[in-house]
């Protein structure tokens, strides 16, 4: 079980003050805003979702990221707790902890903690929560979703224009509906390209565990690339770098250009195998985690849904030093004139999550 130093000081019977010592929740300034973020099984190590997240409290504690580069917006010097749950029973002790303290927002990290976080909200009606990728009616609980298939279509026609097999391929973590709008926007992006583009589209698995397998990652990767495909968009948190390590293996041309891309998910990833990630579709939850704790420090927390698409900035993709010279400028004009056209209207983006 990985539970952050933080929380253990904070869970009744679990460490004594004594041997937490600063951690303890006795050393939290009560005169702050308390803020506490429970993670999925995946951790906020994963460069991806959890990452995201931790980036965006980050910035509302202390105006940095988590590696202390500017973040651009201004801290407010809560006092920010986290919980690494490792396994989906520790999700509720570790809410409970925070609202037993009666911190002022406690942010779940994944769909799966919607119905946890309905549970425990009911019994602390005045404390505020948030739940990334899940929806409440609960007056105290604010729903921060996002249009991922937006942001999905966009990198599906960066793959399109790249790839020269013409066959793309699709990784998912669970085989659910909210992984299915990642992939349906995907397709749809790149056949909009090429109306016979083919995207082969594998799930590492059907519980919490498939979030964290990055072997099953990898064999599937290599799967697809058997079966011809260059590029590849996973959206299967840390499984997905197995998809990583396989384009990775499949190595560079005569010119020094791979000869296979991947696609990173949530958070800039273009940086993890420079030359092999052709773009990262971003999905902001930090802005949506930033946004919130703001909310929540100046008084303006409102629950129900909070929706981040293109037209809020809550979804894109990434251009950087790591990756600008593997994308032709005829496929970022068409992804910018697409993006123009969707928050306009003008294209209409499936989204599997209601077919």
């Amino acid at each position: 079980m990985k539970w952050s130093k933080a929380l253990l000081c904070l869970a009744p019977a679990v460490l004594t003050a004594t041997a937490c010592g600063q951690q303890s929740y006795a050393s939290d300034d009560r005169s702050k805003p308390r803020v506490g973020i429970v993670f999925d099984i995946g951790g906020k190590d994963d460069r991806s979702f959890n990452a995201a997240a931790w980036n965006g409290v980050r910035c509302a504690e202390t105006g940095k990221w988590p590696d202390g580069k500017d973040c651009g917006r201004p801290g407010f010097g809560i006092t920010l707790r986290d919980v690494e749950p490792g396994t989906p029973v520790n999700i509720e002790p570790g809410m409970r902890a925070f609202a037993e303290r009666k911190y002022d927002l406690i942010i779940g990290i994944g769909f799966a903690q919607a119905p946890i976080i309905e549970t425990v909200a009911r019994d602390y009606p005045d404390i505020h929560f948030a739940i990334v990728d899940g929806v409440s009616d609960l007056p105290n609980v604010a729903s921060l979703v996002f249009k991922e298939h937006e942001g999905s279509y966009l990198v599906g026609i960066l793959s399109a224009m790249t790839t020269k097999t013409n066959t793309l391929g699709f990784i998912g973590g669970m085989d659910i509906g909210l992984i299915h709008r990642f992939a349906k926007g995907f397709e749809q992006g790149a056949k909009s390209v090429n109306p016979n583009i083919r995207v082969i589209e594998n799930y590492v698995g059907v519980t919490d565990a498939a979030w964290n397998n990055p072997g099953k990652g990898k064999e599937l990767a290599l799967s697809q690339i058997a079966k011809g495909a260059d590029v590849i968009f996973p959206a299967a948190g840390n499984s997905g770098l197995g998809a990583f390590d396989a384009v990775e293996d499949m190595g560079r041309d005569a010119s020094g250009r791979a000869t296979h891309f991947v696609i990173g998910v949530d958070s800039n990833m273009n940086m993890l195998k420079p030359g092999f990630v052709l773009t990262s579709m971003l999905k902001r939850v930090d802005n949506a985690v930033y946004q919130i704790t703001r909310d929540v420090v100046n008084k303006q927390f409102k629950p129900g849904l909070h929706v981040f698409g293109l037209e809020s900035d809550g979804v894109g993709y990434a251009i950087d030093e790591n990756n600008k010279d593997l994308l032709s400028p005829e496929a970022i004009r068409a992804a910018e004139e697409a993006k123009k056209k969707i928050i306009a209207g003008e294209i209409k983006v499936t989204d599997a999550m209601f077919q």
